[in-house]
């Protein structure tokens, strides 16, 4: 068995008869060379070398692992790749039909490169700015984990087998998680201004309208009582359900007419599928509505709830925002929804600019995949 260390950074070359093992460990940068050739150098040594080795008559050679990336001064090998993603791995050979398989793993494996190559990025941008996790705080997001979702040590690690997932491959991943939280907290969290002007201009734009026409501003809930199962639309099951939803529709009713939010109550409670944008309707002419949208709300005054009716599916009730040609709607009061829009805003710079700054250490960055 012969044991050679290159003079240059610390790659082992561990040579023997039958095989030859290439064992990578992270690079030294060298002040005397540019930028460039630390990056390549390695590289350079490792296939002559490779090439050397395959040709000789002394050497029958077996390649045990190879890389599969170079990330600045950092390799991925194949290894790293089959590790990370075995769980993901074994999942699609049981599941990918056989004509399929080999196309879908070709794509698992890179989209499983890909993210080990952003792990990577982050860890060195993390070294750079001197951001250390320590096994103390590893360790208690792993039992703080464990105590919020009231599972033990035991229930985690048979999780994790079904995933192909070791408990240290986790705290691996737990730590590479803390480790991007506090990067973004310096790089971009730190650095957020939601300002009053901003938030005024987004409730102007999103929780105003104004009505022209004579139509009708209607917000509205539903409660489905009829189910799509066949089976469980006989007399008693369809009862049953008859008597469920009339209850969910009195008791969110009582709620609003107590002055609990509509938008916040509809979205929480409301089968129907305007509950995603807390139960707004728009803007409906008399002559667009149902008879039974007409009993309802054509007696009703500006911000008043209807009575809860019955419709050929469920039960519903509704709220008139406006009726009047001309007028401005106000959805929600500015101080009810203030604190929400601060949180949309702040999370949609916060992708926004996250993503500016991967695609910038990204672009700094010396990548190659092989």
């Amino acid at each position: 068995m012969l044991f050679r260390k290159s003079f240059y950074g610390k790659v082992l070359l561990v040579l023997s008869r039958d095989t030859f093992y290439i064992i990578f460990f992270k690079i030294k940068k060298d002040s005397h060379m540019n930028r460039r050739s630390t990056h390549l150098f390695p590289i350079k040594i490792i296939i002559t070398l490779f090439c050397i080795l395959s040709t000789s008559p002394l050497y029958s050679t077996q390649l045990v692992d190879r890389v599969v990336a170079v990330v600045n001064d950092d390799v991925i090998t194949l290894s790293e790749v089959n590790d990370a993603g075995k769980g993901y791995f074994k999942k699609i050979t049981q599941e990918a039909p056989s004509a399929q398989l080999e196309d879908a793993l070709r794509r698992a494996r890179q989209e499983v490169l890909n993210n080990l190559i952003d792990k990577r990025l982050i860890t060195l941008e993390a070294e750079k700015q001197g951001i250390v996790i320590s096994e103390e705080e590893v360790q208690a997001a792993a039992e703080q984990m464990m105590l919020s979702n009231n599972i033990t040590r035991e229930i985690l690690d048979d999780q994790l087998a079904q995933m192909g997932m070791s408990y240290e491959d986790y705290l691996d991943t737990l730590r590479n998680q803390i480790l991007q939280s506090k990067l973004v907290n310096f790089e971009i969290r730190s650095k957020l201004i939601i300002t009053d002007d901003m938030i005024l201009d987004y409730y102007d734009s999103n929780y105003t309208k104004h009505i022209s026409g004579g139509g009708y501003y209607l917000m509205q809930m539903g409660f489905v009582w009829e189910q799509a199962n066949p089976a469980n639309n006989s007399g008693p099951a369809q009862y049953a359900n008859k008597v469920d939803a009339k209850e969910r529709a009195d008791r969110v009713h009582a709620l609003v007419k107590n002055g609990q939010d509509f938008r916040i109550l509809a979205k929480r409670f409301s089968d129907f599928p305007s509950a995603a944008d807390g139960g707004d309707l728009g803007v409906f002419q008399e002559d667009e509505m149902a008879q039974y949208m007409k009993d309802a709300v054509l007696s009703l005054s500006p911000g008043e709830i209807s009575e809860v009716i019955e419709t050929p599916s469920g039960y519903q009730f509704f709220k008139l925002l406006s009726a009047q040609d001309g007028q401005i709607v106000v959805q929600a009061s500015f101080a009810s929804v203030k604190e929400e829009i601060r949180t949309q805003l702040y999370e949609q710079q916060l992708k926004e600019r996250f993503t500016e700054w991967v695609t910038k250490i990204k672009k700094e960055a010396y990548i190659k995949r092989l």
